[in-house]
């Protein structure tokens, strides 16, 4: 791994929802490429510097959308959350294969990979569903509801439908990214957390949504990235987020961070699995984790934006 921050380095780049569409939270598909091209530059800018790319992204909407569809056309074949999951891994990854590509004028081609990611069967998530996904519902429309429903607003129809999140173990096609990436290739993987499997003598999907973030980590660590950068709506990680005094955390080391998870300091939802991403990224050998904002990538990679994550001896 790269030793030195601001050289050329290879990188895991996770997009957030809002790097991939407008700030309302959807639109039609014409508007979700206006913004996912203005990412793309940001993108571009990183592999014109000499690095090598690797993105992952979230899925949220895109998959809220599907499931939708699905309960407006109950005379249609439903399909598992996993097949939904690869389904908008395809949709996500074409529209930013084609944005960067455009970009960069065949120079160098991007290549998206339908991911799966190895969950434990046993994991606790899956008798404790905690993920919220898919349309909104009122009380009595939940109630009504096959799966596990649990208020997240307020309203008329604030209940959502609850799927568990198990951590991520290993990406199945981990060695096939890499060397995509050796052979000079930019990838675009690990789509919504990636596709879920267990494994019983051969991979086989299951109903889950793995956190986007803890499967980024997962997958820099197996590929042999120097750099983790996790892009959202705010440029750092904050203590007392919603207190008036809020203050940013800027250079910190992951033993910095152990007070504050304890503390719950980061929202579950939220904040908390990239600052975990972040931390188990670096103790496993990681130059630098940064979270910040797309229009910040570039000095995050340097070092010098977001919040930076570096080990001990190197802060």
């Amino acid at each position: 791994m790269a030793s030195v921050v601001g050289d050329m380095a290879r990188v895991v780049i996770a997009l957030g929802g809002n790097t991939l569409l407008d700030p309302t939270g959807g639109g039609p598909v014409d508007q979700q490429i206006e913004t996912i091209e203005t990412t793309a530059t940001e993108i571009v800018a990183a592999i014109e510097a000499g690095h090598e790319v690797v993105l992952t992204h979230g899925n949220g909407p895109q998959i809220g959308n599907l499931l939708l569809q699905q309960e407006a056309a109950p005379d249609t074949p439903q399909l598992p959350l996993d097949v939904l999951v690869a389904e908008t891994q395809a949709q996500i990854g074409y529209l930013l294969q084609q944005a960067l590509d455009n970009q960069l004028a065949g120079a160098q081609d991007f290549l998206t990979v339908v991911t799966q990611v190895v969950v434990e069967a046993n994991d606790p998530a899956f008798d404790e569903p905690t993920k919220p996904i898919g349309p909104f519902y009122a009380e009595a429309e939940a109630a009504d509801k096959p799966f596990a429903t649990e208020r997240v607003g307020t309203g008329d129809r604030s209940y959502r439908r609850l799927v568990p999140s198990p951590q991520p173990v290993e990406i199945v096609e981990a060695d096939e990214i890499a060397g995509m990436v050796d052979r000079g290739n930019h990838v675009i993987c690990g789509g919504g957390g990636g596709v879920p499997v267990v494994d019983r003598d051969g991979y086989t999907g299951i109903e889950a949504v793995i956190d986007k973030d803890l499967t980024s980590q997962v997958l820099a660590t197996a590929i042999g990235a120097d750099r983790l950068v996790i892009l959202t709506d705010v440029e750092f990680a904050y203590l007392d987020f919603n207190a008036p005094d809020r203050r940013p955390l800027e250079t910190v080391t992951p033993s910095d961070l152990e007070p504050h998870l304890d503390a719950g300091q980061f929202g579950a939802g939220s904040m908390r699995p990239k600052i975990e991403a972040s931390r188990r990224f670096v103790e496993r050998g990681g130059d630098l984790a940064a979270i910040s904002t797309p229009a910040r990538l570039m000095p995050a990679l340097d070092g010098t934006a977001g919040t930076r994550v570096r080990a001990d001896l190197q802060k």
